[in-house]
């Protein structure tokens, strides 16, 4: 595997683009990811530079040290040591109110994302673009890399209907484009005025072939159930079975790896699976007990699904065909979950159509294939937005 060293955008920002705060209040939205090459943190370069003042910090989803289990909500609080506050935009407020952007010239992005469409960091990206648009405060990106490479589109694209802080934006479930990418295409999009004004600085030497462990750039688990980049790759599949009463493998060693229930065969599963020879997959039927979330403290029986060629592996339609062969098999026990009267399921999916496909049984190669034309316009409409060749 070769290594590039890839610079995100917050090492181009000191060494070429300072000016862009030089002598400006900047809030932050940052968590542990926040990191150079060298493994200083964000906050401490702002903070310690005379000639910007770091005034406010804000968190997503997780919290400012990425500690906090999903669904959590955080409160703000003030910094420890240098008395700087820190806004939790996954608590009382999802985005950044008036009050908390008084005194700021500049609203900077610098958190790393994972790929898909329902990891929430980009709603926050989103929503918080929206907040500086409306209070006349300029937003700035420091980009990071794509994990799961930029050039593999897969999904279908979130119906309006269906939006929700885990789909804010019209995207595919994986969008291959990097956070500087989708704020320019999501500026774009918005229908809201006034415009953010908007300044990405691009990272150097990314290229969108690029796995994350091919840019020699340090991992940081971007939240705690997200330890590797093995997680990474099956998460915009993986994901979808939290919608549905099949543990994700969330309590375990293995989030979005280790899927199962206590009501599975586990051998008989994993040989169904592999006999459908998914590109780049294998499943190996395992045991795992839950220390939290579904079935906790109760044994699950289940598979591990294998990465065994990831510039092959298809995450969406390895989902759909666990989701399909549970549900065929276990008709007694498989359910899609309800969250506040809505099925979860169709909010991760961004409509409801594809669980009543599923539900009717459809094939899963076929739902998949339906989705070519509105990825493949997804793809066109995105290109003007693309920073890397």
């Amino acid at each position: 595997m070769t290594l590039t060293m890839t610079e995100v955008g917050l090492s181009v920002l000191f060494r070429e683009r300072f000016g862009l705060v030089e002598g400006r209040s900047i809030g932050l939205i940052t968590n542990q990811t926040g990191i150079d090459p060298q493994f200083r943190r964000n906050l401490t370069l702002f903070a310690e530079h005379p000639k910007v003042e770091l005034a406010a910090i804000f968190s997503p989803e997780h919290g400012i040290s990425g500690s906090a289990q999903a669904g959590t909500q955080i409160a703000s609080a003030i910094g420890k040591g240098r008395q700087i506050p820190i806004y939790s935009l996954y608590g009382e407020t999802r985005q950044p109110t008036p009050k908390m952007l008084a005194g700021i010239d500049v609203l900077m992005y610098d958190v790393q994302d994972i790929g898909a469409r329902f990891y929430t960091y980009i709603s926050t990206l989103l929503r918080s673009m929206k907040a500086a648009a409306a209070n006349n405060v300029d937003f700035i990106v420091l980009d990071r890399p794509n994990p799961i490479r930029g050039d593999r589109v897969e999904g279908n694209v979130l119906q309006p209907a269906f939006q929700s802080f885990v789909g804010e934006m019209a995207i595919p479930v994986r969008h291959a484009m990097t956070v500087g990418e989708l704020a320019q295409f999501c500026r774009a999009e918005l229908d809201s005025a006034p415009s953010p004004r908007l300044h990405v600085v691009p990272m150097d030497g990314w290229q969108r072939r690029m796995w994350y462990d091919q840019t020699g750039l340090p991992w940081v688990p971007p939240s705690p159930n997200m330890p590797t980049v093995e997680t990474a790759t099956l998460y915009p599949g993986t994901c979808l079975i939290e919608g549905t009463n099949l543990s994700e493998g969330r309590g375990t060693t293995k989030p979005f790896e280790w899927i199962g229930a206590p009501w599975i065969d586990p051998a008989r599963w994993a040989d169904m699976l592999n006999s459908l020879e998914l590109p780049g997959t294998h499943f190996r039927a395992i045991h795992f007990t839950p220390t939290f979330s579904k079935y906790a403290n109760h044994e699950c029986h289940g598979v591990q699904v294998h990465v065994t060629n990831r510039n092959h592996f298809k995450p969406i339609d390895v989902a759909l065909h666990l989701i399909t062969t549970a549900q065929r098999n276990y008709l007694d026990h498989f359910e899609f979950l309800k969250t506040r009267g809505r099925y979860f399921f169709d909010l991760l999916a961004g409509t409801d159509e594809l669980r009543l496909k599923l539900t009717k049984h459809d094939s899963p190669t076929e739902i998949v294939q339906s989705w070519e034309a509105e990825v493949t316009k997804f793809t066109e409409q995105g290109r003007p937005y693309l920073l890397y060749d």
